[in-house]
């Protein structure tokens, strides 16, 4: 989901969350979980906050109280991928119009976990791309459920590799030494300059290609290997992006909804929409 336009260009750092939500232990079940309600014109899905990620799971149930995400759209869809939602310009969006970019002016920070990776049914938060966003901060609305797909081992050996890749990438974006190049990149991109940040890129692929045989190829674990080889996954997100919750009913209306035919910009023609969120038992 390396997809630059998936939150909106503001992005204030999300201090601390204690001025967004003071958790509510009455919304615990007796599992000690929250879980969600999500009611689509396709179904329903029900999921489950995960309280290793506790930033992202208290400003999704703030979010829910809210009723921030009624009537809004699963406005990408990638079938064998993911389908993602939480834009508020979706509420009203026209048939055709190119969606992604809303959300809320802050971000949160990244609760990256190797316990909890992206096998099938996970519930995780979008963001912008690596050179926009190098601290891999989440949009403060936008989620996505993954669907995936089975892979053997020798595959997710290649999916090992690419996180490899990726972790190595932002770690070059991250240094204080790469930050004129950053620049530049923020720079071209307000300006629409798609040449100019491809020459940025190019840059850091570059850097990529030169170190990598220095550096430990990433290890999944046993239980990444057992999901990704049985109910599948999109594994090449892992420790890159924040896993927050996971489907616990409904996987049949995610693989339903990843079906759908959509346009060149992955929304899809007719309109899936989110009726309602809400929390449940």
């Amino acid at each position: 989901m390396n997809n630059k336009k998936l939150l909106c260009r503001f992005s204030f750092i999300f201090v601390i969350f204690l001025f967004l939500v003071s958790f509510n232990s009455a919304n615990i079940n007796d599992s000690g979980n929250i879980n969600i309600l999500i009611k689509t014109n396709y179904g329903d899905i029900k999921i489950k906050l995960y309280n290793e990620t506790p930033l992202h799971r208290d400003n999704f149930l703030k979010l829910t109280k809210e009723h921030y995400f009624d009537s809004l759209l699963f406005h990408r869809v990638i079938q064998k991928f993911m389908i993602q939602g939480g834009d508020p310009d979706s509420k009203y969006a026209l048939p055709g119009q190119v969606l992604g970019e809303g959300g809320p002016k802050y971000t949160i920070p990244a609760e990256i976990n190797r316990s909890v990776f992206h096998k099938k049914g996970v519930l995780a938060a979008a963001r912008e791309s690596d050179l926009d966003n190098p601290l891999e901060a989440s949009s403060g609305s936008q989620f996505y459920i993954v669907q995936g797909k089975v892979f053997t081992d020798s595959l997710l050996q290649l999916q090992a590799l690419k996180i490899t890749k990726r972790t190595l990438f932002n770690s070059f974006v991250k240094l204080s030494e790469n930050k004129h190049y950053i620049d530049d990149y923020k720079r071209f991109s307000k300006e629409e300059k798609a040449d100019s940040m491809k020459y940025i890129n190019d840059i850091f692929d570059a850097k990529v290609e030169k170190e990598f045989p220095n550096v430990p190829l990433y290890k999944f674990t046993p239980e990444q290997i057992k999901a990704y080889t049985t109910i599948g996954g999109t594994p090449t997100l892992d420790n890159t992006y924040t896993v927050f919750g996971e489907v616990y009913e409904g996987l049949e209306i995610v693989d339903l909804i990843a079906a759908q035919k959509t346009d060149k910009n992955a929304r899809p023609i007719e309109d899936i929409r989110i009726i309602s969120v809400s929390i449940i038992p």
